[in-house]
């Protein structure tokens, strides 16, 4: 499995509305804490468990739209943000209300094209009336339920499976139409301060997985070993793919006639927005002195004195302009420090630990104000002078990312 696939599915509405209730109806368990007082839920919640007959989900439990106050405020923000990390959103309505919240949260969800269930909850303190459902009919929603805490979940569920995106829990290949069976893929994988105590990093993982899944062989490899390997074993890969961070040593040790790439390109193209890396890459030579630079990484983890994001990519790409810029780092979907239109160009991490959809949206707001955009591997290929060979495989078997080389 090229991924974590878990389907994530938002549950919104007002508060006491029975948002918690719901996940722990459909989880089958007590998994979120439910109560009578309002606000209980103050922050996203995910639940990650299994729905029968439908496969493994993550629930987000969120705090209401229509909470109160300066906290109140932050906490509607933080809710509106998760939208862009859902699959499928579940809108909780009640008491025959539909105000500015709810179109609020319809219009974000529609920016975003994430597909929607509307479930009126509590109907047996009342029951929708013809207005509402009227309103309702003109949403395009993937479905409308009313449901009360003794309705069982069946229909919800049905209605769960028929909505969410095929591609919420598909698993395409990394390198299926790369990589032929029997083929030779040699992995180069150095082990830094970054790697994790006794483990490879989830892209090699994730590689290793695919390359076995293309009934292909994998060889991995430290830096320091490839020459010897090569020489000593006449061995010629198909492909190679290297961590980004020893471009150099990988380009000067493997032929020019075998395909090469780096982990981070290949998550580009996997689940990237590949096109716009493409085009956005190349505008690194038109950074200017004091250009504002954006590097998002979309996972936490611990930062060393090198870090690939806070010091290696700087430095390289101040070393390629000449210039001096000023680089902003951001973890996971925290606020940017300063409004998208204020930076030259945003580098994304490869975004191994999220989904396609949470990544392109991540990078929506840039591609929308027209700022480039590009990746960690396709930026340092770029600045080291390598990037060509670097997107080669990728760009050859994709007609239309040929158009931006």
């Amino acid at each position: 499995m090229a991924k974590d696939k878990q389907a994530h599915i938002g549950v919104f509405g007002r508060r006491n509305y029975g948002k918690s209730t719901l996940v722990n109806k459909l989880a089958g368990q007590e998994v979120a804490i439910v109560s009578d007082v309002l606000g209980t839920t103050t922050d996203p919640v995910k639940k990650s468990f299994e729905i029968p007959g439908f496969g493994p989900v993550v629930f987000i439990d969120t705090a209401g739209i229509d909470d109160e106050g300066l906290l109140g405020e932050k906490r509607i923000e933080k809710t509106e943000k998760i939208i862009e990390q859902v699959d499928l959103a579940i809108l909780l309505i009640s008491d025959n209300i539909f105000e500015s919240q709810e179109d609020r949260v319809i219009k974000k969800l529609r920016e975003r094209d994430v597909p929607f269930i509307i479930v009126y909850s509590k109907s047996d303190l009342s029951t929708p009336d013809d207005s509402l459902v009227e309103k309702v009919r003109t949403l395009d929603s993937a479905g409308f339920l009313v449901m009360n805490k003794d309705t069982e979940t069946e229909e919800l569920i049905r209605c769960i499976q028929g909505s969410i995106p095929e591609s919420a829990y598909s698993n395409p290949s990394l390198l299926g139409d790369i990589v032929q069976q029997g083929d030779i893929v040699l992995l180069i994988t150095p082990i830094d301060i970054e790697a994790p105590e006794g483990r490879l990093i989830l892209p090699q993982v994730q590689a290793i997985r695919d390359v076995i899944d293309n009934d292909a062989v994998c060889i991995v490899l430290k830096e320091r070993e490839v020459d010897a390997f090569l020489m000593k074993t006449k061995v010629k890969p198909a492909l190679v793919i290297t961590d980004s961070q020893v471009f150099l040593k990988a380009d000067a040790s493997i032929p020019q006639d075998i395909p090469l790439t780096s982990f981070s390109i290949m998550l580009a193209r996997f689940k990237g927005d590949f096109s716009n890396y493409l085009q956005g890459t190349p505008q690194l030579s038109e950074l200017k002195e004091g250009d504002r630079v954006l590097l998002l990484e979309s996972c936490t983890h611990h930062v060393s004195c090198n870090d690939i994001g806070r010091s290696k990519i700087p430095r390289w790409i101040s070393n390629f302009t000449g210039k001096q810029h000023k680089f902003d780092v951001v973890a996971g979907f925290d606020k940017l420090p300063v409004p998208i239109e204020n930076y030259a160009i945003v580098i994304q991490c490869g975004g191994c630990m999220i989904s396609r959809k949470q990544l392109v949206n991540r990078l929506k707001p840039a591609v929308d104000a027209g700022i480039p955009v590009t990746n960690y591997g396709m930026a340092i290929a770029y600045v080291l002078g390598i990037y060509n060979r670097a997107v080669a495989p990728f760009v050859q078997v994709d007609r239309n990312a040929a158009d931006y080389l």
